[in-house]
């Protein structure tokens, strides 16, 4: 049965779009005063405490199963947060949001890799509008792109790689404790990095670098991922990809806002096309499914 959802659900979904909007921002902002192995650190070991806080009776849940899910996606977690993080350091926020962001159009095709699940028409479409528009926000005018937006399309990929680790290893386990674990494998990941590659000199603790970190790791990271739990009871798949993938635009905005982000003609089409294709993947549309596709669900639904 369709979820008919709520007024409280799309406010919470709509909130957790804004501070995800706004993440990168803060990120830009306080990795000029601290390096960005240990804003990670701190983040994570935050997220991972107050999400041990919220789910501690469901820890006695946790075994070998457990341990070994929370490693696989834990490590691709740490990737794509620590990709991210460097790309927007290079980049402005909202260009990189939007780049590190089309890892639901790569879901489909590492998936093909690891699960065997062949992708679909629309995923084709999807991913050839997503590659168009990249080429449109990050080609400059000698057609290179930029180390920066090379990593943060690099971060999509790690992002891709964790969906599909959780679909692997997280299958049947608890949502909130697998969180938490791969929460403190990236910390344990972070703080090894800071502790061994990066030195202490460069940190400089100011209100805006306590602010970030407690921004991130509670706001962004503890809270959002127990609003999104929470707002699923009430709302549908559909209704929470579309209202999250505004996102994108907050990322824009922010980053308009405070890092004075020009929007030029190019990055507009190529904002466009990139969301189209977030879109068409999450909604899946029926007049880009194939005939087989449309039969295959037809026959799903009969069965349920």
């Amino acid at each position: 049965m369709q979820k008919s959802g709520s007024v409280k659900g799309k406010l919470l979904l709509l909130f957790i779009a804004v501070a995800w909007g706004s993440s990168m921002v803060v990120i830009k902002g306080s990795t000029d005063f601290i390096p960005p192995g240990m804003l990670l650190a701190l983040r994570f070991t935050i997220a991972s405490i107050i999400l041990a806080i919220i789910y501690r009776k469901q820890l006695k849940l946790i075994d070998k199963d457990y341990i070994k899910a929370g490693l696989f996606i834990g490590v691709c977690l740490f990737g794509a947060y620590f990709t991210q993080t460097i790309g927007v350091m290079l980049e402005m926020p909202g260009k990189s949001h939007f780049l590190s962001s089309a890892y639901c159009v790569f879901v489909p095709f590492i998936g093909w890799l690891v699960l065997r699940e062949r992708p679909k028409l629309y995923h084709i479409v999807a991913a050839t509008m997503c590659a168009i528009g990249i080429i449109f926000v990050s080609v400059a005018g000698t057609f290179s792109i930029s180390f920066g937006d090379s990593i943060s399309i690099l971060s999509s990929l790690f992002w891709a790689a964790q969906i599909i680790a959780i679909a692997k290893w997280g299958k049947d386990k608890d949502p909130g404790i697998i969180t938490m674990l791969q929460f403190i494998v990236s910390a344990i990941l972070a703080w090894t990095f800071t502790l061994t590659q990066e030195t202490a000199g460069n940190v400089q603790i100011n209100g805006e670098v306590v602010f970030g970190v407690l921004y991130l790791g509670i706001v962004c990271s503890g809270l959002c991922f127990l609003f999104q739990t929470i707002s699923q009871k009430t709302e549908s798949p559909t209704s929470v990809s579309i209202i999250l993938s505004f996102e994108n635009i907050f990322g824009i905005i922010f980053g308009m806002v405070f890092f004075n982000e020009q929007m030029t003609v190019n990055k507009a089409i190529g904002f466009v096309l990139m969301f189209a294709a977030i879109l068409i993947a999450e909604l899946q549309p029926s007049f880009l499914k194939s005939r087989k596709d449309r039969e295959r669900e037809a026959r799903e639904k009969l069965a349920s």
